[in-house]
């Protein structure tokens, strides 16, 4: 079975992702790596909230999603982000091929029984449409948006939850998180190169990990717990995806526990 590597980019990053890292996306490609993006959009979301004077909400790193909140997420993730980054894949000479997780019911939910809105606990995800996509030659883009079991209902998701669940469902044996900071900062500041679930609950605990940074690591450890051998939270540079989809070092590797 060819390696899936799932990619998920973070909406705070994606108007400092460089030409070079889409480059290398692409180059990838062109060596037959199989890989998947799922995005995030967090700050475009918040401009656009701001100009129609809705003010976000955060509970836990997370966005509390109202009805009027929704349709402007949706419009962002699915609309202008997934475009744009379909558009610069496209430039780099990558063949890209924008959905979101309503689309073919790639990504069903249940609404969150946590004070989150309109917020999806997935319960499924169908990788029919992203396994296809990757057949006829094209990388999949996924906007973090899904829908119930019936179609009657839209819900925001997590996009490091999202990306996770997508990483499992595929199979993929690496899920890249691609951030603004280089990895996992220790209470000094400085890298930590690896660590595991005990560790993370610790850090949690210490405060060391906050914001969105917990949902990050927990949709890390749900990955690993679904079959994803590895996953790293790195920065958005060439070098850094490059390293590690080619096996070497970069950001912080999440293991399940120590030694594995």
């Amino acid at each position: 079975m060819e390696e899936i590597v799932v990619i998920k980019c973070g909406g705070s990053t994606m108007d400092q992702l460089p030409d070079s890292f889409f480059q290398a996306i692409a180059s990838l490609q062109q060596d037959g790596k199989k890989l998947v993006i799922v995005h995030g959009g967090g700050p475009a979301i918040n401009a656009m909230l701001d100009r129609v004077q809705i003010t976000p909400q955060f509970v836990d790193g997370q966005r509390v999603t109202c009805e009027d909140t929704l349709g402007v997420v949706e419009m962002v993730l699915c609309g202008s982000i997934n475009k744009a980054l379909v558009r610069r894949l496209t430039q780099a000479g990558a063949k890209a091929w924008g959905v979101s997780g309503i689309d073919g019911q790639t990504i069903v939910a249940e609404k969150t029984g946590k004070p989150l809105g309109w917020v999806g606990e997935i319960r499924q995800v169908n990788a029919a449409i992203p396994h296809e996509i990757l057949t006829q030659g094209y990388l999949p883009v996924i906007a973090p948006l899904s829908v119930s079991a019936d179609g009657g209902n839209t819900y925001n998701v997590n996009a490091d939850v999202a990306a996770g669940a997508v990483a499992a469902a595929l199979g993929a044996k690496k899920l890249v998180m691609v951030t603004d900071v280089p990895g996992i900062l220790d209470g000094s500041k400085a890298l930590v190169q690896e660590t595991n679930a005990q560790e993370i609950a610790a850090m949690i605990a210490d405060e060391v990990i906050t914001g969105g940074m917990i949902p990050k690591v927990q949709a890390a450890l749900d990955a690993l717990g679904q079959g994803v051998e590895q996953v790293v939270i790195c920065k958005g540079t060439a070098e850094d995806l490059l390293a590690v989809c080619a096996g070497k070092e970069a950001g912080t590797t999440v293991r399940t526990r120590g030694g594995e």
